[in-house]
């Protein structure tokens, strides 16, 4: 029998003698260098299991080859077999656009050929044998085998109705430790109260790896969860290709196109990123490109709203609906940050495949369409601005849009202090956070998720729903715990909404879980003194160029003397200060270089997306890219100077990155009791949708 180890050897083996067999035959016979769906049979000439790309019975799929001729030669067919059947259907033959090298670095000859069947789907259960044949212009025929998966379903117990999806983007166990001590404290090694995500009944591990890395980025992050399958790192709802289009890759139907196209079901995302962040839009867009915002946004109005029936909007990223010159004054709208260059326009072929036509297509370099208009004006959609505006809405509202700043959303920690006025020390406005970035009446996620559950549970035929609490992992990236910790917080108040919701419907399955883990973040104890100690031997330090650990040996307590930090919570629910008497500390597997004083920074760190980051009053705020000569990165994180603890990183660069780290998942609802032990992400889909589908009504 042949072990783990020498299987493994053997598939390294196979790969560079694929690789080798490949670049040797270039110029002697057509060669087939890459076959998607992904496989170990095509890259390893590996049968066997775990088989990377499965689908559901009926789940909508794209075939693709791409084939390089001999030199001098052309392709002039490509056609795909399924376990020896020949497909039918129009397979799209395409030369243009083909990039310069491969994803393993080889340069595609010229005349490289990409041959698409798209939308393919099949009801067999079981591996399939994927077949793509190529001819040459001399009638040379080349072959090259992958394989897929249908996976069936159980036909036992009852179906749920709804699922809802809480991501707690970057969230690790840390992350809920840390949110459950801050939140409710313990003492005599004791919780004093569990958070709401506690009380999920069900608990699991979950394996993060993207199809390319193992440490993976948030958009892979969440498409294995909306999908069933890998995606690489920077794409959301597609596998990779070989062409400049960022929209033309292969796709693959979402877990809310699927089931509004079988069901009827609606679909519903919340975020307090800005709507055209990846994991947002890895619950609904298909792009090769994370970045590509114009075409994001304009999808989900051309193409989520009757794909996926996506009935509710809610986050930041209003930047992206604003159109890019006032029709009547010819002037620039303030905050639109419209471009050609992160537009879309579909190629023909993926049109006419996935039966779009129309507004779907895209028109590339619309930048002065006006999105919040056309949303309200053509599909009907409720428009909220701000958290006032949400709380008015009629309570017949059945679609809602909501985009409650330019580009990611204020965090909780500023929006509280937005609704408390405390006006950060040192300000140069003398306004709160929020009002310096130009919002000042956002809505908590909480708040979000109670009116997207009631504007969802209008249609009769059940939802999907993505709420994504994103900056516990901006935070993270930042190395800003008390803003992450308190973004974990928020986090909880509106999993209690749903814990509620999951009591009162029990037909909704619910998952908590995250994309993975950002920062290698841990508790590593508490502070040894008081908040004025503190501040008085920071004080003592300041302007000294060491690495100052006499500051950190007489800071940092732990084992014994790290105690139970006691935070207060004011009636909003948050600490009324974060800055306490021998408070939490908290370390960075995953930091930079950094210096730390371990008390809160009264702003947040300057955040690059939002539009009018360089101007006045954002212009002021503290910036990544901070230079100091006493600093061994000169591009340090944030805030923190010269005579506080300098801590060196293992990672280069200015923020904290993600880990490969797994993650904890809590399931609550019809269905729950399947996501126990430890499970790849891409399982969590299939255990959805076999809650969903399977089973009796």
């Amino acid at each position: 029998m042949m072990t783990t180890k020498s299987l493994l050897q053997n598939r390294r083996l196979l790969a560079g003698a694929v690789a080798l067999a490949a670049a040797a035959s270039l110029q002697a016979a057509p060669t087939v260098s890459r076959l998607t769906p992904p496989s170990m049979l095509f890259s390893f000439n590996d049968p066997g299991t775990p088989i990377t790309s499965r689908f559901l019975p009926g789940q909508r799929f794209d075939l693709q080859a791409t084939v390089s001729p001999e030199a001098g030669k052309t392709i002039t067919a490509i056609s795909f077999k399924v376990d020896g059947i020949p497909l039918t259907g129009s397979v799209a033959v395409s030369t243009n656009g083909v990039v310069a090298k491969l994803a393993d670095g080889t340069v595609t000859p010229v005349g490289t050929a990409i041959g698409t069947l798209r939308a393919y789907s099949s009801a067999s259960v079981g591996v399939h044998k994927l077949t793509v044949t190529a001819k040459q212009s001399d009638d040379t025929v080349v072959t090259a085998d992958g394989n897929f998966e249908v996976v069936g379903l159980n036909q036992v117990g009852r179906r749920a109705k709804n699922v809802i999806i809480l991501l707690g983007d970057g969230m690790g166990i840390a992350h809920r430790t840390a949110a459950r001590l801050m939140k409710n404290g313990a003492q005599q090694g004791k919780a004093n109260a569990p958070l709401a995500m506690d009380l999920f009944p069900v608990t699991g591990i979950v394996t993060t790896a993207s199809l390319n890395s193992i440490v993976t980025d948030s958009a892979p992050g969440m498409a294995c969860y909306s999908t069933g399958n890998k995606a690489q790192n920077g794409q959301e709802g597609v596998f990779p290709d070989d062409t400049l289009d960022v929209f033309d890759n292969p796709r693959v139907e979402y877990m809310g196109e699927y089931l509004a196209r079988t069901q009827g079901k609606s679909t519903g995302i919340v975020t307090t990123a800005d709507v055209f962040d990846a994991t947002p839009a890895a619950f609904a867009i298909h792009t090769g490109d994370r970045g590509a915002g114009t075409g994001i946004c304009d999808q989900y109005l051309d193409e989520a709203v009757q794909n996926a029936n996506l009935k509710v909007l809610l986050g930041g990223g209003r930047k992206w609906f604003l159109p890019k010159t006032n029709s009547i004054t010819s002037l620039p709208v303030v905050g639109s940050v419209r471009a050609a260059s992160s537009d879309y326009a579909l190629p023909a072929e993926l049109a006419a495949g996935w039966g779009l036509s129309g507004a779907a297509v895209g028109v590339k370099g619309d930048l002065n369409r006006d999105l919040i208009g056309e949303f309200q004006t053509k599909a009907g959609f409720a428009y909220a601005s701000d958290r006032t505006a949400l709380n008015n809405l009629p309570a017949d509202t059945d679609k809602l849009l909501g985009l409650f700043s330019f580009s990611n959303m204020n965090v909780a920690k500023d929006k509280i202090d937005g609704r408390r006025g405390a006006i950060p020390q040192g300000s140069a406005t003398g306004q709160t956070v929020v009002a310096d970035y130009g919002f000042p009446d956002q809505p908590m996620l909480d708040e979000m998720t109670d009116k997207a559950l009631q504007v969802l549970s209008r249609n009769p035929n059940g939802f999907v729903l993505l709420i994504e609490a994103a900056s516990i992992d901006k935070q993270a990236h930042l190395l800003d715990s008390e803003r992450w910790v308190q973004d974990a917080i928020e986090f909880d108040y509106a999993i209690e909404k749903v814990r509620q919701f999951v009591n009162a419907n029990p037909d909704t399955l619910a998952i908590i879980t995250a994309d993975h883990e950002c920062g290698g973040i841990n508790i590593i104890g508490s502070s040894l003194v008081t908040d004025a100690s503190l501040q008085a031997k920071i004080a003592a330090g300041a302007g000294s160029a060491t690495n100052n650990t006499a500051l950190r040996d007489t800071v940092v307590g732990n084992y014994d003397s790290a105690g139970f930090p006691v935070y207060t919570l004011a009636a909003d629910g948050f600490p009324t200060t974060t800055d306490i008497d021998y408070r939490m500390l908290i370390g960075y597997a995953g930091g930079v270089d950094t210096y730390q004083d371990w008390r809160t920074n009264p702003f947040p760190a300057h955040d690059t997306q939002q539009p009018l980051d360089r101007e006045n009053p954002l212009a002021g705020y503290p910036r990544v890219n901070v230079t100091d000569s006493g600093a061994v990165n000169t591009n340090r994180p944030v805030r923190d100077v010269v005579g506080s603890f300098q801590v060196i990183g293992y990672n280069p660069g200015n923020q904290a990155v993600h880990t490969a780290s797994d993650i904890p998942l809590s399931a609550a609802g019809r269905g729950a009791a399947a996501f126990t032990g430890v499970q790849d992400n891409t399982d969590v889909f299939f255990k959805a949708m076999q809650a969903v589908l399977g089973g009796a009504k």
